[in-house]
């Protein structure tokens, strides 16, 4: 019998693994259809509007199923709603910015330094313990963010300042995403993300509006919502199959698939410095989460 259930458990925990990559896989798609976008003209804005636009609208019918009242609409901690989605809304904003001068491989890695920068403010926001062998972690990662950017080469581009700050704005994202956990529903998180995205943006949008010329850019403009809403669909319910502990190694195969795109839709695949500088965060990202597991266990 005992037997039974651990069998139940890994075949849990493999389909969350699959889940977990099916929305990497996902995620994948929005910045490559947005670096495609960007290259035909389009503006960033208006790309991010189109990014939060189907979002909300996907969002608002979910959480308005039974009904249009204020009470379904209502939050705790709403301030801290707003404040996260705002956060998710510059990181976006600043990321497709970016795509649009470098290369799909170098934001994908300066992104994973998110993971650094969270482990790094989650003792004086969260009042989170890190020990030494995770600040010794974060200092190699932040050594290969500088090795992967290389501020003082001639091939530097200001653009990786922009992918930085969005890295950072996505870390304060996850933070308050960890703080509000438990406390208000992923539907009403999903909402008011979606909600800030597209008031705050439908103005510049509207502003720097350009029309695609082809019906495959309509089409992939009108899909960058829905692989958004999607992949975050994907990754919440991905936890609730498997632990966080389990699944974290695998928000790498993020980089992976955009090396795929990057080669098959703009024939480039990255230079040994941003191989060097990536495999630099991902070790260090993987001390942080081993060390985090052994704590983990210790607690149990």
């Amino acid at each position: 019998m005992t037997g039974l259930v651990i069998k139940a458990n890994e075949d849990k925990a493999m389909f969350g693994i699959g889940l977990m990559l099916i929305a990497y896989l996902t995620f994948s798609f929005i910045d490559s259809s947005v670096k495609w976008l960007a290259l035909a003209g389009l503006h960033a804005l208006q790309l991010a509007f189109m990014r939060y636009a189907m979002h909300f609208f996907i969002s608002l019918y979910i959480i308005g199923r039974g009904g249009f009242s204020k009470e379904r609409f209502s939050a705790d901690h709403l301030l801290l709603v707003i404040i996260r989605g705002s956060l998710i809304m510059f990181s976006t904003v600043l990321n497709f910015i970016a795509l649009r001068y470098l290369p799909l491989t170098l934001t994908s890695t300066i992104l994973f330094s998110a993971p650094l920068i969270v482990c790094a403010l989650s003792w004086p926001l969260l009042g989170e313990r890190v020990g030494p062998w995770r600040w010794f972690a974060i200092m190699i990662g932040f050594i290969g963010v500088v090795i992967a950017i290389r501020p003082f080469d001639d091939s530097f581009h200001p653009a990786a300042i922009l992918s930085m700050c969005s890295a950072t704005s996505f870390a304060l994202y996850l933070i308050l995403t960890r703080k509000l956990a438990g406390k208000v529903s992923t539907d009403t998180l999903q909402f008011y993300a979606g909600a800030v995205g597209f008031t705050v943006l439908a103005p510049f949008a509207v502003y720097n509006w350009k029309s695609p010329e082809t019906g495959l850019d309509w089409i992939i403009l009108f899909t960058l919502g829905f692989w958004g809403w999607s992949g975050h669909q994907l990754l919440t319910n991905a936890h609730r199959f498997a632990p966080a502990s389990t699944l974290s190694p695998f928000s790498y195969s993020f980089i992976l698939f955009l090396t795929i795109w990057s080669y098959f839709l703009f024939d480039h695949l990255p230079d040994r410095w941003t191989i060097l500088g990536g495999s630099i965060i991902v070790v260090a990202g993987l001390i942080i989460w081993g060390r985090e597991r052994q704590i983990g266990k210790a607690q149990i």
